[in-house]
């Protein structure tokens, strides 16, 4: 078992898959189809999360990538991951959920390096604690060599309704820190999840899987054969991709492969603290960006924003100024053709406005 404390060193066969998708639509009108999450710099820190997760993972393989993204993203993710091989860019012609995407890059691989371990790692994560994770990730390596599908299992700060769980089973003989997993557990009410905790049993699941390319195919081939055999098709003859993409079946990874593994005993779990967040709507974010010396967080220009007797998150993007007066955990997002105003408490729901413009024909603002 690698230890958080040992430096980050590269994995031998040891690649990254990148799932580039999804418009993260909690996040409007900050992220956009055209424009989603995993392209924008959220943290603050002057690199999008997309070349935040890029950064975080090449010390881990090198050069050994591939991303799978939407064809209208392609153009702008090679343009922000230039040190990046054209060949290690897989653009999707429609979105077809994850296990299209990732099965694609595994069925690649499998011709490619067929003795490799792949991870797949989601563009639009946060981790704080790049020793930690590439502990994690060098541990999840060592049992994906003896055939075994792993999950990192994030250990939950808190009671939360908006992550499914991995229940915790024995330890794995012979690979230290690493734990059979007795089952997925979709998205629970709060109180469920608190029960969840008190047994300590039970880890977030962030979907980030670690396995050899052919047993993840073999693992659905079990399931649908006629998926895994399409996957393969494209691999060995690429010209069919735009054929054979819309016949794939549109699921997650979880629900296709991860889930029926789980039961039938063949999964494990890497559990771990790195300090992970998924940003998936504002209050998440505030809380990512949160100063306890700062009532109103700020992303952008300081100098735009005036809050009095007020808390939350502000987010100018046009240069105007933006007055906020006695409001708690209020959020304002100012772009220059939408402005979003909600709280913090029902941040969840701000997908709903995005439903509601595509409804009413205002697809151009989403």
């Amino acid at each position: 078992m690698t230890s958080a404390s040992d430096p980050v060193t590269a994995i031998d066969g040891f690649w990254a898959v990148i799932p580039a998708g999804g418009a993260g639509t909690r996040l409007w009108p900050l992220s956009r189809s055209s424009s989603p999450k995993f392209l924008r710099d959220l943290t603050g820190s002057g690199r999008s999360l997309l070349q935040e997760t890029y950064d975080r993972l090449a010390p881990l393989v090198g050069d050994r990538f591939l991303v799978v993204t939407g064809a209208a993203h392609r153009d702008a993710v090679a343009d922000q991951l230039d040190r990046l091989e054209d060949g290690s860019i897989l653009a999707e012609p429609s979105p077809r959920d994850s296990m299209a995407a990732i099965g694609l890059a595994a069925a690649l691989l499998e011709r490619s390096d067929p003795d490799a371990v792949m991870g797949s790692f989601a563009a639009d994560h946060v981790i704080a604690d790049q020793a930690a994770f590439g502990a994690a990730v060098a541990t999840a390596t060592a049992a994906a060599r003896d055939g075994w599908l792993v999950t990192l299992g994030i250990d939950p700060t808190f009671p939360s309704s908006a992550f499914g769980y991995i229940h915790l089973g024995d330890g794995l003989d012979g690979h230290d820190g690493t734990y059979r997993v007795v089952e997925f557990v979709e998205k629970p009410s709060t109180e469920v999840a608190e029960s969840y905790l008190a047994t300590g049993r039970y880890r977030w699941n962030a979907g980030m899987f670690v396995v050899r390319p052919t047993v993840l195919l073999d693992l659905l081939a079990e399931g649908d054969p006629a998926f895994a055999a399409e996957l393969r098709a494209i691999a060995a003859d690429p010209s069919q991709l735009d054929e054979a993409w819309p016949r794939l079946p549109k699921i997650a990874l979880d629900h296709a492969v991860a889930e029926p593994a789980a039961a039938a005993g063949r999964v494990v779990t890497v559990p771990a603290s790195f300090g992970w967040d998924d940003i998936g709507d504002f209050d998440s974010l505030a809380t990512l960006l949160a100063d306890p010396s700062v009532a109103t967080t700020v992303l952008g220009d300081d100098a735009l924003v005036h809050a009095l007797d007020s808390t939350g998150l502000v987010v100018p993007r046009t240069g105007r100024t933006i007055a906020v007066v006695g409001l708690d955990d209020v959020v304002v997002v100012d772009t220059e053709d939408a402005v979003l105003v909600t709280t913090r408490a029902r941040a969840q729901e701000v997908k709903q406005i995005v439903a509601a413009l595509k409804e009413s024909g205002r697809a151009d603002l989403t």
